[in-house]
């Protein structure tokens, strides 16, 4: 605890770790329940992670039967036969339905010929903001700034957090019958814009309380970005001529196929310009859709309409991957009692399989996996007639928070964090995937692992990044010894090794343990032949 600076202490019925969509959702969702609700946030509710910077398109579609048939059996397909129907039609229900609520708290759709609103996407930082005014209306105590470091747990299961606040360096602790990881996915501190406050420490805390993993090896996702920015919207690329250094052209626009940039970066540098957008009347329709995009290249001086601009790929990991918490239940539950979680911090597999959720379904389902599971711990922690102040609990951190020995070795932080991301950062190890090469980047991170009890400074800033740091090992961990069990190449998932689909690993992979990883097959349940579906 920080010298002179008393703990603060809060006892709530729900306590919600993450401020991106899905933490708000869930938040809103609980306290609709008549349950306290504490929210906790790395950064500030409403402005930080993924989505608040940019837009994100949504699934919502009509409940036209025909229409919703379609579109499942198509994403069933591209999941690698791993998603599940009835799962991709529930998130079509509820997002139906939540942008219904959405537009009645006041946001602004767009609108077409007939006044009929178009609730098909929607503007990061407007919907963020409205949604920060809308938990608070609901009564939820916000926390900004505030990450969480450890769970509380006791016999029953999860029962609080504890964390401090990086702007007064207080410790707090939150007490809480129920508790929804929020926390989103793993960026790795990639620099994508938002992904910075993503790396992985809900993952970390669910884990070292016993729960499991799920998808994991499905975390092969990079995403465009001008080398010198950090947007990594990238679909007005499908604008752009690709040349190499030399100026030789690579391909002249329409969309990339999903190798082409990996192969062109792999053999040098390569260059875009937007020159398909070859009027003035295109180039203001690019500005108006996503006007994120141009924002790097407006202060670095370049027209990226007529000037060739360097591109790079930003590693996005379980971001835009699948992988995340395992669920047991409809309601987002997981095999700890009291916890759920929600957004990119769950897994995905479910509506999205071995396919990349990223856009839409990862929009769509950080909106529905938020409602479910914030729902369903107001109604858990309301059940148990107790107040969790009340519990016996003790923190279950156990990863980047040991002082140490006054002997043991200092931690160099920074130095651990740039050798994680050493490990899965380069293409040649993480997305041309091959058995040595993961072999031999998992013993060096667990090398890397090994060495995280040493001694910490206890500064604000290198107690969340040590924290960081391990979660971040974790992940990395977790996503090499699955992408090495599954021996095949399915969705995002590649092995040089094996280059086609085996249909007797049409199955999930569940990843358990931190210390000695676990693996074991799930079976994915009522595989459903669709019309449509080969």
């Amino acid at each position: 605890m920080s010298t002179g600076q008393q703990r603060l202490r809060l006892d709530a019925d729900v306590l919600v770790i993450g401020g991106g969509p899905a933490g708000a959702w869930a938040a809103w969702s609980a306290a609709s329940q008549q349950a306290k609700v504490v929210l906790v946030d790395k950064g500030y509710l409403g402005s930080s992670g993924a989505t608040a910077p940019g837009g994100t398109n949504l699934l919502y579609l009509p409940p036209d039967k025909e229409q919703r048939e379609a579109a499942v059996a198509k994403r069933y397909k591209e999941s690698g036969y791993l998603a599940e129907p009835d799962w991709i039609h529930r998130v079509l229900d509820q997002v139906y339905e939540s942008l219904v609520l959405v537009e009645s708290w006041g946001y602004p759709f767009r609108r077409d010929e007939n006044g009929t609103p178009l609730r098909d996407h929607l503007q990061g930082p407007e919907y963020m903001k409205l949604m920060r005014r809308q938990v608070s209306r609901a009564g939820v105590k916000i926390l900004d700034q505030s990450p969480a470091l450890e769970l509380l747990a006791d016999e029953h299961g999860v029962g609080g957090a504890r964390g401090i606040s990086r702007l007064t360096g207080q410790e707090w602790e939150v007490r809480a019958n129920a508790v929804v990881i929020a926390t989103g996915g793993c960026a790795f501190l990639s620099k994508g814009l938002g992904c910075n406050v993503l790396t992985g420490e809900g993952l970390l805390m669910a884990a070292e309380l016993g729960a499991e993993l799920s998808g994991m090896e499905f975390s092969r996702q990079y995403a465009p970005s001008a080398a010198f920015g950090t947007v990594t919207r990238g679909r007005l690329l499908n604008w752009a001529t690709y040349t190499s250094e030399d100026g030789t052209v690579l391909q002249a626009g329409g969309p990339r196929a999903g190798d082409f940039l990996p192969n062109m970066l792999s053999k040098g540098p390569v260059y875009a310009v937007l020159n398909h957008a070859d009027t003035e009347e295109k180039r203001q329709i690019l500005r108006k859709s996503h006007a994120i995009f141009f924002l790097p290249y407006d202060r670095a001086g370049i027209d990226p309409f007529t000037e060739r601009f360097p591109l790079t790929l930003r590693y996005e990991g379980t971001v835009r991957g699948t992988g995340g918490i395992r669920l047991t239940g409809d309601d987002c539950s997981t095999t700890v009692g009291g916890l759920y979680a929600a957004g990119d911090a769950a897994t995905r597999e479910r509506v999205t399989g071995g396919k990349s959720g990223g856009g839409a379904f990862n929009a769509s389902w950080a909106i529905s996996s938020g409602s479910w599971s914030g729902k369903a711990a107001a109604r858990y922690a309301l059940s148990i007639g107790r107040n969790a102040g009340d519990r016996n609990l003790q923190p279950a951190g156990r990863y980047g928070l040991n002082e140490g020995a006054q002997t043991a070795e200092l931690l160099d932080t920074p130095a651990m964090v740039k050798a994680v991301q050493q490990e899965v950062f380069p293409l040649d190890i993480n997305y041309f995937r091959s058995e040595p090469v993961l072999q031999k980047s998992l013993e060096r991170l667990d090398a890397i692992w090994s060495r995280l009890d040493g001694r910490i400074v206890q500064t604000v800033q290198n107690r969340v990044r040590t924290r960081e740091l391990s979660a971040m090992a974790a992940t990395a961990r977790w996503m090499y010894t699955a992408a090495l069990a599954r021996k095949e190449t399915r969705g995002m998932h590649t092995l040089k090794e094996y280059p086609t689909a085996d249909l007797q690993q049409q199955h999930r992979l569940i990843v358990s343990g931190i210390e000695h990883i676990r693996i074991r097959p799930e079976a994915v349940p009522a595989l459903m032949q669709l019309e449509g579906v080969n």
